[in-house]
């Protein structure tokens, strides 16, 4: 018999799960949290709790699965160093900008310049745009976002910039309003929104998009410039962290894993990977949904999973906590941290708030911590 959902709320910590009313997606999304969307990354408030609780005198804080780089952000915002480690070169590119130290009155300049001569283009398709650009974009936005990419490399801020272009292009691309996390094919003509209740037409230009956002990032960076304590560093680190050295030693690991089966994480930002020409290095990502659930692909997950955790606790400390955000509802993390010569010392449970798109449902996390 399944369990009835009083059941299921005695068990989980009820100070860790928000309400939509406790904790708005303003707060959820706050300062450099949304330069970019990103699927599947844990809120800030539950990094800055889960700091506070289990790694209360760290100095220096391991995610071994950085993603969009929340636990580096929240680390040095909490007065800590964070080292973030990722396979996917967008999201290394995502972690600098979030975390990079800038001179704001040097980056509005640039910014602002960027905005102005992007006023001033002719409207030129440029010649011969990549077959992606072709078919997700109409011709104005992509002669737009690709004018604005032969801009960026005359800036000292070029990576902030990279991210704008990012951004712009996620919300030009031919798809319905409310199928922008997970698009299938071009929308061309007219459709009835499920977002907006009406009719509604693909965009056709990017340049709003640009300044819209360039002026959101700025304003974002500033706000975290105010909060983020003074001498803390982020390093990012690009790579397959079954493989690297590490380093270390660290303090502790916060972090949460991919999910078997659910995310590409690569295909997800795959007009940044077009845009950009950043390294594709799709084979190496763990649990990837285009690799399904089957038992090798389970099997496959949990022996990369098991070689991450194995590789990082050679960089920490002895007895340094390592706190795992998981939904592991196949209970696949006891084998995973025993080959990973690690042992549980607690676990408990969490609700999710889900109210993003037209999603929503009971959804709950497990946080583990291991030593």
């Amino acid at each position: 018999m399944a369990p009835t959902q009083d059941a299921l709320y005695r068990e989980l910590d009820l100070d860790l799960s928000w309400s939509e009313r406790d904790l708005p997606e303003r707060e959820r999304t706050k300062h450099v949290h949304r330069l970019h969307p990103y699927l599947g990354k844990f809120v800030p408030q539950l990094v800055e709790a889960l700091l506070e609780r289990h790694l209360t005198r760290a100095k220096n804080v391991l995610d071994p699965f950085a993603g969009s780089g929340t636990t580096l952000v929240q680390s040095l915002e909490s007065g800590r160093d964070g080292t973030g480690v990722d396979v996917a070169a967008f999201n290394c590119l995502l972690m600098r900008v979030k975390t990079e130290e800038y001179n704001l009155f040097a980056l509005e300049h640039e910014l602002r310049d960027s905005l102005r001569r992007l006023e001033a283009f002719d409207g030129l398709r440029p010649p011969r745009p990549s077959a992606y650009l072709d078919r997700w974009y109409a011709s104005q936005a992509a002669a737009e976002l690709v004018f604005y990419r032969s801009l960026i490399d005359d800036y000292e801020h070029a990576d902030v910039m990279r991210i704008v272009l990012t951004r712009a292009a996620r919300s030009a691309r031919r798809t319905t309003h409310f199928d922008l996390e997970f698009p299938r094919a071009p929308q061309i003509g007219e459709y009835w929104c499920h977002k907006h209740r009406k009719t509604c037409r693909p965009v056709e230009r990017a340049e709003h998009f640009l300044r819209r956002y360039a002026i959101d990032t700025l304003a974002r960076i500033r706000d975290f410039s105010r909060v983020r304590a003074r001498g803390p560093l982020a390093t990012v680190v690009h790579g397959d962290a079954r493989e690297l050295d590490l380093e270390g030693p660290y303090d502790g690991i916060v972090t949460s894993p991919p999910y078997p089966g659910l995310i590409d994480y690569h295909e997800q930002h795959r007009y940044a990977y077009e845009l950009l020409g950043l390294e594709d290095d799709r084979e190496h990502e763990l649990g990837a949904a285009e690799r399904g659930t089957s038992a090798k692909a389970i099997a496959d997950y949990v022996d990369g999973i098991a070689a991450v955790f194995a590789n990082a606790r050679r960089a920490l400390r002895q007895r340094a906590p390592v706190v795992i955000v998981i939904n592991d509802r196949r209970e696949l993390y006891p084998e995973i941290l025993e080959r990973a010569g690690l042992e549980v010392e607690t676990r408990y449970r969490r609700h999710v708030n889900r109210r993003t798109g037209r999603r929503a449902g009971e959804f709950f996390e497990d946080v583990i911590v291991a030593r």
